[in-house]
């Protein structure tokens, strides 16, 4: 049995963590989260110990080592510009890191991490779960038997509008220095996938950019042209989806076939634990193209519609 905390225990992430940890047979001992609204832990290890302030968290773990009853993971669901002096305390306290996406929100300190990985001989393991997805993996096993005789690219289409209210703007996912915008929240999910899928970047180029609420941009990778539009704007929903009184829409097609995966969500992080506690998990190299990617796309200059755009995007946002 391995021994977990966690970092960010109030989150909306933080429960599929939780069970990802008890699924596989494991226990969590100590808790961390500035917010005490975290009454879900009953649900899954009532006898954890919880902590507001990170000094006390910090002190615990380091008694509970000294006791020879140190932790062997620290899960991480903290907010995204916490990410990387989270997992430098892991490391450091004589665990491996397991951190939610983005793993951090710039490529240097993915080296600095590597470098620290070597230091305290810990390990560091991203959340990839639509990596994991049973339909995602016949989708690239699909792909990667095609493409052997095909001659020319894939067309991609992205679409992922989650509209939220007036708090997500007040929240730390707001501040572009915390949160990285729209590409690294959101997008950075989908854009791993993609990569993992079709290959690397060979050209990116962003048409709008409003980083917190919305962009649109097209990526060139090996196998495929990909036209992107991301969003948490309610007025960019498709009218038909906001008739049925739906405020996400989601949508990627392959040549304009739609792909599906949207069940099946909520037990992949317990497949992303079984795969780490088994010895695989993805790791900083893993995570690296697409830290590289979303830091690219919120620091380039939008070079407005071109003949590359996202269709809806150019419908709804056209007119600005």
């Amino acid at each position: 049995m391995k021994r977990f905390a966690l970092i960010g225990a109030a989150g909306y992430i933080a429960p599929r963590h939780m069970k990802a940890i008890k699924d596989t047979g494991n226990v969590l001992l100590a808790a961390l989260d500035r917010c005490d609204s975290v009454g879900i832990i009953d649900s899954y290890f009532p006898e954890a110990d919880f902590f507001t302030e990170f000094e006390r968290f910090d002190r615990h773990i380091d008694k509970l080592r000294r006791k020879g009853e140190k932790i062997d993971y620290v899960s991480i669901c903290s907010p995204n510009y916490l990410h990387d002096a989270h997992i430098r305390f892991a490391l450091r306290s004589g665990a491996d890191a397991i951190c939610e996406k983005p793993l951090v929100l710039n490529p240097w300190n993915l080296d600095a991490l590597e470098e620290i990985e070597e230091e305290c001989g810990q390990k560091v393991y991203n959340v990839l779960q639509l990596r994991v997805h049973p339909s995602i993996i016949e989708l690239k096993k699909k792909i990667d038997e095609e493409y052997r005789t095909r001659d020319k690219k894939y067309n991609i289409d992205l679409t992922y509008i989650t509209s939220r209210g007036k708090w997500y703007f007040i929240s730390w996912k707001g501040d572009l220095s915390k949160s990285g915008g729209v590409a690294t929240n959101i997008g950075i999910h989908f854009f791993d996938m993609l990569m993992w899928i079709f290959g690397s970047v060979q050209h990116s180029e962003v048409h709008y950019s409003e980083p917190l609420k919305k962009m649109a941009g097209y990526i060139e990778l090996e196998r495929a042209h990909v036209r992107w539009f991301l969003s948490v704007d309610y007025n960019d929903l498709p009218e038909d989806i906001k008739q049925k009184g739906q405020r996400t829409y989601r949508s990627i097609t392959v040549d304009g076939e739609e792909i599906e995966f949207s069940g099946g969500f909520m037990d992949l992080h317990t497949v992303v634990y079984k795969d780490i506690l088994e010895g695989g998990g993805f790791g900083i190299k893993e995570a690296r193209p697409s830290i590289e990617l979303v830091y690219q796309i919120r620091n380039i200059k939008p070079i407005g519609f071109n003949e590359r755009v996202h269709p809806l995007a150019e419908e709804k946002l056209g007119k600005k």
